[in-house]
C-alpha cells in the first residue's frame, strides 16, 4: 500500500473503515468503547447510549488535508425521556473524498437504543445505512473494479451494530462490540469485533481497545488503541491517544482539548500518522446539553 504520486495517501486511509468520529473520539484515537457515552456512543459503542442520563444534541466536521476528506454530520442521543434509562440516538454525515481523483461521496445515517439491564450491565443495537458513490478513476484507471459506475450508488444498504458494556465498579468499564454484523461482504462496510477496558474517576479516565477486521484486508487485522483524559478546572479536557494499524502498518498520535460547562461544548482534536502513509485528521465539533443530569468522570460529558 503506498501513495500516489501526488502524495495523496491511498483511499483506504482516508475512508478509515467509515469511521465517524466526534473530537473526543479522534483524541482518544478511537479507544472509547468502553468509556463513551453520548454521541460517542452512538458511533462506537451503542449499549453505552444509557449509561448516563444526557439529552444532547451535537455536529462535528472531520477534515482530512493529504486525503482530500471532508465530513459533516449532526446526531441527538436522549436517554432522559424514558424513567426505565433506556437510550436512543440518531446522526447523519455527509462525506466526499479526493473529488479530483476517486471522487467518492457517500451519506452514513445511523441509528441506535441501548437498555440497562442493571446498574452494571448495559446492552445495546444499532443499525447503519450507506450510500456511497465512486466517480472518480481508481488506482486501476476506468474500470468498474477500480472505480465503480459512475453516476450510480455502489453501496447502497443497512447494516447492523451490537454491544454490551460491564461496570463491575463506578470506575471500571468492560466492554464488546460487533460492527457491520450482518457481513455485506464489501470493505466499504467492513465487519468487525472488538472490545475495550476503561477506568475513569472524576477528573481523568484512561482505557485501552483492541478490534479485529475481517472484512477491509486480505486477512484478518487487528487495530490497538489507547489513550486518556484529564479535566483540568472542571471545564477544559486535555485528551491524547495512541493506535497501531496492522492492516495499513501504520502508527499514529493524537491530542484533543476543548471547553466544556452544563449546556454548552466546543472541541478540537488532532490525529498524524506518524510511521505509515502519511495522513492527519482535524476534527471539530460543537455540542449542546439539553440534560446532563447524572454524569461522573468515566461518564463523562461526551466532552
Amino acid at each position: 500500500m503506498n501513495a500516489r504520486a501526488d502524495g495523496t495517501p491511498p483511499p483506504e486511509v482516508g475512508y478509515n473503515y467509515n469511521a465517524i468520529e466526534t473530537p473526543r473520539i479522534t483524541a482518544m484515537n478511537d479507544a472509547v468503547r468502553a468509556l463513551s457515552n453520548s454521541t460517542e456512543a452512538l458511533f462506537t459503542n451503542p449499549a453505552n447510549m444509557s449509561v448516563a442520563r444526557v439529552y444532547h444534541l451535537s455536529a462535528l466536521a472531520q477534515v482530512w488535508p493529504e486525503s482530500h476528506r471532508q465530513s459533516y454530520g449532526i446526531a441527538a442521543v436522549d436517554s432522559v425521556g424514558s424513567s426505565a434509562r433506556v437510550g436512543g440516538g440518531i446522526g447523519a454525515t455527509y462525506n466526499t473524498q479526493d473529488t479530483n481523483g476517486i471522487n467518492r461521496n457517500w451519506t452514513d445515517i445511523r441509528g441506535g437504543i441501548s437498555y440497562p439491564f442493571s446498574d452494571q450491565l448495559f446492552m445495546g443495537v444499532g443499525v447503519r445505512y450507506l450510500r456511497l458513490r465512486q466517480n472518480g478513476e481508481g488506482p486501476l484507471g476506468t474500470s468498474v473494479a477500480s472505480s465503480g459506475l459512475s453516476g450510480e450508488y455502489i453501496v447502497s444498504g443497512f447494516t447492523f451494530d451490537a454491544g454490551a458494556t460491564f461496570k463491575p465498579s463506578d470506575a471500571l468499564a468492560i466492554s464488546v462490540v460487533g460492527m457491520n454484523l450482518n457481513n455485506p461482504g464489501n470493505t466499504f462496510q467492513p465487519t468487525s469485533v472488538g472490545g475495550g477496558i476503561g477506568f475513569g474517576k472524576e477528573s481523568f479516565s484512561l482505557e485501552a481497545d483492541l478490534l479485529a477486521d475481517f472484512t477491509t484486508w486480505d486477512s484478518t487485522k487487528v487495530r490497538a488503541m489507547g489513550g486518556g483524559e484529564f479535566l483540568l478546572a472542571d471545564h477544559f479536557p486535555l485528551r491524547a491517544g495512541y493506535r497501531y494499524d496492522d492492516g495499513a502498518k501504520s502508527h499514529s498520535l493524537s491530542a484533543g482539548f476543548g471547553y466544556i460547562d452544563t449546556t454548552f461544548g466546543a472541541e478540537i482534536a488532532v490525529r498524524r500518522v506518524v510511521s505509515g502513509d502519511p495522513a492527519t485528521a482535524i476534527v471539530f465539533g460543537f455540542s449542546y446539553h439539553l440534560d446532563s443530569g447524572s454524569l461522573t468522570q468515566g461518564e463523562n460529558e461526551s466532552f
